[in-house]
């Protein structure tokens, strides 16, 4: 009778005894597997889209840096009536800027350039000033002086483009702006009755007369690239972002060129 029964009573207690310890060690080191690869495949998931969110804002400070600049530039030398202004008139002897001049600039080895850009408007005729603003001065008599610079980064400070309108404090525009360089479309052979340029110059080489023949400014501003030095982008991304664009000189464009 003994043996009979023993049997059974045995065979439940194997079914009974649940998971070894291996087993569970095993279990355990599956999980954690997983789990980490869950980590791995979130972590670059969030860094692909913290990287997407940096060059989208880098493109929208481009897009408005080269916006203001270039509706600014366009207006250079403008005055709203022929008949009651002249350009020397309109644009009288200030500081750098010759009677009738609407540009001025600065460039130095080792530093970024500056560009300053003049013209006279009529109340609220929808001219774009330096600050992003729209004139909304007194009649044909408002003069307007834009002067952009750029300050370099400093530290963990980036750089900026900022604007002064009229001599105004400096407003800043743009973070992230290392550098600005200023090439100015003139035309020096006037073999032809054009305004097409021939040459590209820095302000420091621009003479007299080269300012009252610039039909075009080249501009190319440099921005800190966000990626740099990022998780995962080590030798891949360069220390700057270079966007250039030409803009043409309002005054000089159209059937002259």
């Amino acid at each position: 009778m003994t043996s009979r029964h023993s049997t059974p009573i045995r065979r439940r207690g194997r079914a009974q005894r649940g998971f070894t310890l291996i087993e569970l060690m095993v279990t355990v080191a599956i999980a954690l597997f997983l789990l980490g690869g869950l980590v791995t495949i979130l972590q670059n998931v969030r860094g692909a889209y913290n990287n997407q969110q940096s060059l989208a804002q880098l493109a929208d400070q481009q897009r408005f840096a080269m916006t203001v600049l270039t509706d600014v530039i366009q207006a250079g030398g403008y005055f709203p009536d022929p008949v009651a202004w002249q350009p020397t008139t309109a644009l009288p002897l200030a500081g750098a800027y010759a009677a009738g001049q609407a540009f001025t600039g600065a460039h130095a080895a080792g530093t970024s350039d500056s560009i300053g850009v003049r013209y006279r408007t009529a109340t609220n005729d929808g001219v774009i000033l330096c600050t992003g603003a729209t004139n909304n001065g007194p009649g044909l008599t408002q003069l307007y002086t834009n002067q952009f610079n750029v300050v370099p980064p400093a530290g963990n400070v980036p750089g900026q483009l900022t604007c002064s309108l009229n001599g105004a404090a400096a407003v800043a525009l743009v973070n992230g702006v290392q550098n600005l360089l200023v090439h100015y479309g003139v035309k020096r052979d006037f073999t032809t009755n054009d305004y097409n340029v021939d040459t590209y110059l820095t302000a420091d080489q621009m003479s007299a007369n080269d300012w009252s023949n610039l039909s075009s400014v080249r501009l190319r501003l440099t921005f800190t690239n966000p990626l740099f030095g990022q998780p995962g982008q080590a030798g891949q991304q360069p220390p700057t972002i270079i966007f250039e664009r030409v803009v043409e000189v309002m005054a000089r464009a159209g059937p002259h060129t």
